[in-house]
């Protein structure tokens, strides 16, 4: 059995990268774990691969957990699809999203066939280097409950203010225009042309 080692690497961190070795007929489901097993993170959220070109444009979407409008339209699901299905290249390229509440793009690059070896397990983390960065978890991000919700209602309900303007305040919608409408020499002078 042929095994592919895919160069996983943090769009926004080019030092970042993991080497990861798996079989040709593993899914891209079993893909998505076995990056986040490589870099720590939470592997059951909504992400997407995409079959990707040279520049990394965005071609066929692969997901996992997909909303029910992607389903609707008729969109590839991870657990699936074998990743033999979508190399084509021996430097196949996906470009991919994980997390599209807090969204970590990477490059997913074949850059090597192998032969299975005897005695090893995969998928294999053939190499890691540098640190990945720190996930943003959704405790640092509190949801308000109902009440809290309400109780800012109330708060806003009282102040003088719409939308962040105090209602009260004078505002001149063009410079140079005075309080009675009239405008400076040389604005009414370029509206007597037309």
């Amino acid at each position: 059995m042929a095994i592919y080692r895919f160069r996983v690497t943090f769009e926004d961190y080019e030092d970042v990268y993991r080497e990861i070795d798996m079989p040709s007929k593993a899914t891209f489901l079993e893909l998505h774990q076995a990056i986040h097993n490589a870099t720590g993170y939470t592997p059951d959220v909504s992400s997407s691969f995409y079959v990707s070109n040279d520049q990394w444009k965005k071609g066929t979407e692969i997901a996992f957990l997909p909303t029910e409008r992607k389903r609707s339209n008729g969109v590839l699901e991870m657990e699936g699809i074998r990743l033999s299905k979508f190399i084509d290249d021996p430097h196949q390229k996906f470009y991919y999203i994980y997390n599209f509440d807090r969204p970590y793009d990477f490059h997913v690059e074949l850059i090597k066939i192998l032969k299975e070896e005897d005695g090893k397990e995969y998928p294999l983390v053939f190499k890691t280097v540098g640190t990945v960065p720190k996930q943003v978890a959704a405790a640092n991000f509190p949801i308000s409950t109902a009440d809290e919700e309400d109780d800012e209602d109330e708060d806003l309900s009282t102040d003088d203010t719409e939308y962040g303007v105090d209602e009260d305040e004078d505002f001149d919608l063009f410079d140079g225009e005075d309080e009675g409408g009239e405008e400076g020499e040389g604005a009414s002078g370029a509206e007597d042309e037309y």
